[in-house]
């Protein structure tokens, strides 16, 4: 080797950087040190002796391209490192200031293997940073010194439900994807995706459980704020340019790229009578239109940007489901052989990661089934919560080896990787099927550079995240997703100085700011501008998700805190009314009493007032039709879009001014 060479460009890519394409060695590799592995000098260059045997292994070895290296690691792995590999744990937090508990992550990392974890901590950039390096000098120690990879649900939005996303924090706080697809512009969602990226990558996530490809064909579902709305082809269009923001463009995982895991191979927004498969009472999508491949096409979005990882739905199919010549088992997503290797890794040509949702080989529990007792808090048994979803009846280490065997290479929600162990040992599960999920797994984290550069600088992360450029272009996405829906005598927008507005549920300061006089009571007003959001009811209040997502009825009724107030303000004076759009609300008791309605999907203050007072024009349109009644949401098909009888708002509908 010409090590004159070599050193110059070392020294080059030190200053510039170096990345490089998938699959292929780096010419130089900067390294951001360690906490406690030795360096190796090898002809004038530098290495992490990761398993301080005084060698350079190949696995360690930056020059070789990152499957060699993989290759060469797997090969030096026990069985039990090797299940370590396929769990995808949970950061343990202590309960009393959400820190890391060290005690516990160290048993997690020394005795199940662990090196792929969900955080789901909140807080400033910072402390999200250390968190992270205390866990990534935790995982130097171990045997080979692999890195931990950091994944997290979406936390760049205003929604948070737990186990679906986590509150923004310091992050950049965007309109959700469905207010993204309002929008209509897939660069918008590019520039979404590629500032997620950073400032992931500022405090050391590695791995983003998001987008979904999920289509909002039934109105009822809980998720419809998560999606691109009920288009395929829309759907398609935002969630490659997703992808190819998190990712770091479009030729798969590299150095500087955040895996996306998108989600949920495939069918899920088909939820049978609009109940979520979290739940043991929502497990089923059904397509009584025959509508399956409309629901794969989102997908391919996903596989044209060259996604790292998928992730399969928790439903199982009500009734006989086939497409392309394939029928798909009465089971689970994660379980599902026809859907996972015939039709994902077969027809589609996947190669990457399929990483299982949360918690598909526990057991439902008793308070799963039955319900929380009365008068205890749901979240506490959120342990004993489970989606084995039709395959019940088997054991865990059973379901691990289902859905390894139908094509599952990574666990969601669980430490159990013992299970696996012992599953070989018994004969159950072959060690090739452990192998090559193990290296898909590990190829990603060479990849991405995570063997050299672990650790992330803590002193920067608050400087790197929610820049004011990040947060201007969050703020223009806030305006541009709002949709006007209706606009009664030109109400909008408000351009008299001084003019008297009544507010509920909006800041004082931030309407003076925009030159409005705030008075205190409706009848002492011009106007009045009034938050509301989509109706829900908790229909099944025992059960952990039920009362965690929206269910049930979408129609504004009275009793409806959000809807007596617009009785009550609009008989006195004329009112603007934005709702929040999470699912697709029943706006007819809205819209014959306000002047102006207008549909948000995750907004500030400042930008909604941006718009109505003119500083900016609406630019939205509906990504999902607003249904008229509840006999026309109860008539639709949940496999079909555009499907109810004589919507209110039609799909696309958006005025501006």
């Amino acid at each position: 080797m010409n090590t004159t060479r070599m050193g110059a460009i070392a020294a080059c890519c030190a200053l510039w950087g170096c990345a490089s394409t998938s699959g292929t060695a780096p010419t130089a590799q900067a390294m951001s040190g360690s906490r406690t592995v030795p360096a190796l000098s090898v002809d004038g260059l530098q290495f992490r002796d990761l398993n301080r045997n005084g060698v350079l292994d190949a696995y360690e070895d930056w020059r070789l391209t990152p499957r060699e290296r993989a290759r060469n690691l797997v090969g030096m792995m026990t069985l039990k490192e090797k299940a370590g590999v396929m769990i995808h744990g949970t950061i343990v937090l202590d309960a009393k200031n959400a820190t890391l508990d060290v005690a516990a992550t160290r048993k997690l990392l020394e005795e199940n293997r662990i090196n792929t974890f969900l955080t789901r901590q909140n807080g400033d950039a910072a402390r999200l940073a250390a968190t992270h390096n205390t866990l990534q000098a935790l995982a130097e120690q171990s045997r080979l010194g692999i890195p931990v990879s950091i994944s997290s649900d979406p936390r760049h939005h205003f929604l948070e439900t737990v186990g679906q996303g986590v509150a923004a924090g310091s992050f950049s706080t965007w309109p959700n994807p469905l207010g993204l697809a309002a929008i209509g512009d897939p660069a918008v969602t590019h520039t979404f995706g590629d500032i997620v990226r950073q400032e992931y990558g500022a405090v050391g996530i590695a791995v983003a459980l998001s987008p979904q490809a999920d289509l909002a064909t039934e109105p009822r579902w809980s998720r419809a704020y998560a999606t691109f709305g009920e288009d395929a082809d829309v759907a398609s269009r935002h969630v490659q340019a997703y992808v190819e923001g998190l990712q770091n463009g479009a030729e798969g995982i590299r150095q500087g790229s955040v895996v996306a895991v998108v989600k949920h191979w495939a069918g899920y927004g088909a939820a049978k009578d609009g109940w979520d498969s979290h739940n043991p009472y929502g497990k089923h999508m059904a397509f009584p239109g025959g509508n399956f491949a409309y629901h794969l096409k989102p997908f391919d979005g996903a596989f044209a940007a060259k996604v790292g990882s998928i992730m399969p739905t928790y439903s199982v199919p009500d009734g006989e489901v086939s497409v392309e010549g394939i029928t798909l088992d009465h089971v689970g997503g994660a379980f599902n052989k026809p859907l996972l290797t015939d039709l994902l890794r077969g027809r589609r040509g996947f190669d990457g990661v399929v990483l299982s949702d949360w918690a598909v080989t526990r057991d439902c529990a008793e308070a799963c089934i039955d319900g929380v007792p009365a008068g205890a808090y749901p979240l506490a048994f959120f342990p004993k919560w489970g989606t084995p979803w039709g395959v019940e009846m088997l054991s865990e280490r059973a379901r691990m080896v289902k859905a390894v065997d139908a094509g599952v290479d990574q666990f969601g929600g669980t430490d159990a990787s013992a299970l696996l162990v012992d599953a070989v040992q018994a004969g159950e599960l072959a060690v090739e099927l452990v192998d090559r999920a193990v290296m898909r797994i590990l190829l990603q984290k060479f990849e991405q550079g995570l063997f050299e550069n672990p650790f992330v600088d803590e002193a920067q992360a608050g400087a790197r995240v929610n820049t004011a450029a990040f947060q201007a272009a969050a703020l223009d996405a806030q305006r541009r997703s709002l949709v006007l829906l209706q606009n009664k005598g030109g109400v909008l927008p408000l351009r008299a100085a001084g003019l008297k507005v009544y507010l509920r549920g909006i800041d004082a300061d931030t309407a003076r700011r925009h030159g409005l006089q705030v008075v205190a009571e409706p009848e002492l007003a011009d106007v009045a501008i009034v938050r509301a959001a989509a109706p829900f009811e908790r229909l099944h209040p025992n059960y952990i998700f039920g009362l965690l997502t929206h269910e049930g009825s979408l129609a504004f009724r009275d009793g409806n805190a959000d809807y007596d107030a617009i009785k009550r303000i609009s008989a006195k004076v004329p009112t603007i009314v934005t709702v929040y759009l999470d699912r697709p609300a029943l706006l007819a008791n809205i819209v014959d009493k306000a002047a102006a309605v207008i549909a948000n999907f995750g907004i500030g203050d400042a930008a909604l007032l941006d718009v109505l007072t003119g500083i900016v024009a609406p630019q939205g349109k509906l990504p999902v039709e607003l249904p008229s009644t509840e006999a026309a949401v109860a008539a639709q098909r949940p496999d079909l879009p555009h499907d109810s009888a004589v919507p209110l708002f039609p799909f696309g509908y958006g005025m501006t001014y």
